[in-house]
């Protein structure tokens, strides 16, 4: 089959033939995989930030966030068959460790993460367990929903942490409108009666961000603190969803939280720096976000169904990856980029 490869950091990844994956336990699952979707967490892979946390041995596959159809299946398999559409879960769990048991699969002890420390989806066909697949109605196209995978499940684990805090009368800022951001917005509208501000650098991002169910947009020019006091009647807002952490995000999101406000990083590449004494003083909360349960996954899905989130995407073939990579990295693409390698 063809595979997107990354043998080297800081070098392009390439395309090239490996053998189809097989089934070799009984509850394995191969997906043919109709979407995978392009996140710019495969460009810190690609950079080499992963490096030390994943310890994967290159080459391998990318691609975490993936949908498709059921290829193969193990012996004690029976919750999908073959020919299913399947979302997948980005992890591989065992089921047995505690975390698994309290539905926090995103901690098992013994998972693996396809597209970063195992092989991806960036492929025609990706194996995975049968704890990871979510069976979706026949009619749905996997290139439809695959960023919900990563991208829609990561949104929404935050947005569900952040929603209690948001009682009728606050403010949720969301920096960053692109592709995580996009999903954050409508699960805050699908869950929230919050007012929904949101901050980004681009005029076509904060399109997307209104057209997302955003409430109130405010361009990152220099002026952006400012203005999101302003709108918050110089208090500043009840939580913040970053989904951008670098390049100046962190420390204007920080700024811009109210007393005992709460802080969801999701973005990552920056370095989170305040002082102590400024956290307590405040009583202000920094909560990091890492994927989902399988039960958030299952939970967005529905409110897919139900037309209440929806992904914006940009499609391409397996063999233009690099034009994709390069879209994303330039900020030319807007909303979710996906592959769709296995395609019927």
């Amino acid at each position: 089959m063809k595979a997107v490869r990354l043998h080297a950091y800081g070098h392009k990844p390439a395309i090239e033939d490996v053998p189809d994956p097989e089934i070799t336990g009984p509850l394995d699952v191969i997906v043919r995989i109709g979407g995978a979707g392009l996140c710019r967490t495969d460009l810190h892979i690609i950079e080499g930030q992963w490096k030390r946390k994943s310890n994967v041995v290159l080459p391998y596959t990318l691609g975490h966030e993936n949908a498709g159809w059921v290829e193969a299946v193990g012996s004690a398999v029976d919750h999908v068959s073959v020919g299913d559409t399947v979302i997948v879960h980005p992890l591989i769990t065992c089921g047995l460790c505690r975390a698994c048991r309290a539905g926090d699969d995103m901690h098992c002890s013994k998972s693996k993460f396809p597209g970063i420390d195992t092989d991806g989806g960036f492929a025609e066909f990706l194996k995975t367990g049968a704890r990871s697949v979510v069976k979706l109605d026949s009619t749905v196209r996997p290139e439809d929903v695959a960023a919900l995978a990563d991208a829609g499940l990561t949104a929404y684990h935050a947005v569900k942490k952040a929603a209690p805090l948001l009682y009728p009368g606050t403010n949720a800022v969301v920096l960053g409108a692109g592709g995580l951001g996009h999903i954050g917005i409508q699960s805050l509208k699908a869950l929230t009666t919050a007012t929904i501000i949101v901050v980004d650098r681009s005029e076509a991002s904060l399109e997307l961000a209104r057209s997302s169910g955003a409430d109130k947009t405010v361009l990152a020019d220099g002026s952006q603190v400012a203005k999101v006091m302003e709108l918050t009647d110089g208090k500043g807002c009840e939580t913040v969803i970053d989904f951008v952490g670098e390049g100046g995000a962190l420390e204007d999101g920080i700024a811009m939280l109210r007393r005992a406000g709460s802080y969801y990083v999701i973005g990552y590449g920056g370095v989170l720096q305040i002082p102590a004494i400024d956290i307590i003083s405040t009583e202000i909360n920094f909560v990091g976000n890492l994927v989902g349960t399988y039960n958030d996954l299952t939970e967005l899905m529905t409110l897919a169904s139900q037309g209440k989130v929806a992904l914006h995407t940009q499609i391409y073939p397996l063999n233009a990856v690099n034009d994709a990579i390069d879209d994303l990295d330039s900020g030319r693409l807007h909303g979710r980029g996906i592959l769709t390698p296995g395609a019927r």
